[in-house]
This record gives structure tokens, C-alpha cells and sequence, in this order.
């Protein structure tokens, strides 16, 4: 297997750590209007690893690989600019 081939295997593994990212991290919105754009940002996460999962088992696994990470992405912005606690994990996440 080449470092550049896409597995299911992959595709589960980072499905797992985003789950894991997802369910870590928490609010630390202050107000309405970063607490609107938080939701947002999480339903984007949210659908974005909804459509990982269906293209997975569509047997697409690059635009699952892609939609997977677009996901983690979106949690991963949400702690940069502060909307979301990390708690310190530089492994899920990348601090601010």
C-alpha cells in the first residue's frame, strides 16, 4: 500500500478523531453573535462528517477522506479564533 492510497481503514480512523474532537471540545462563546456563529461553524462540521460517512459507504473514499477533513477543519477554526475550548489537546486540535 503507497502513503498516498485512501483506505476505509483511513477514512474510519479520521471519521474516529473527529468524533473524538467533537465530542472534546466546548463552548467558550461569549454572547449571541458568537454563540450563531458557533452553531453554525458545528453544523458545518456536523454535515460535512455526515457526508463522509455516505460517501464511505457509497465506496468513495477520496471525497470521503476530503469531506472528513473539512470537518475536523471546521472544529479545528473554532478553537483557533476562540469560539471552542480545546483543553490544551494539540493532538485533535490546532491551539491558538
Amino acid at each position: 500500500m503507497s502513503d498516498s492510497t485512501v483506505t476505509i481503514e483511513l477514512v474510519e480512523k479520521y471519521l474516529a478523531l473527529t468524533d473524538e474532537a467533537r465530542s472534546k471540545a466546548t463552548s467558550i462563546a461569549k454572547g449571541a453573535a458568537e454563540e450563531e456563529r458557533l452553531v453554525s461553524m458545528l453544523r458545518m462540521c456536523d454535515d460535512y462528517a455526515s457526508d463522509a460517512s455516505h460517501f464511505m459507504k457509497e465506496g468513495d473514499l477520496v471525497r470521503a477522506f476530503a469531506a472528513i477533513n473539512y470537518s475536523h477543519a471546521w472544529l479545528d477554526a473554532a478553537v483557533r479564533i476562540g469560539l471552542l475550548d480545546g483543553h490544551g489537546d494539540d493532538r485533535l486540535f490546532t491551539l491558538p
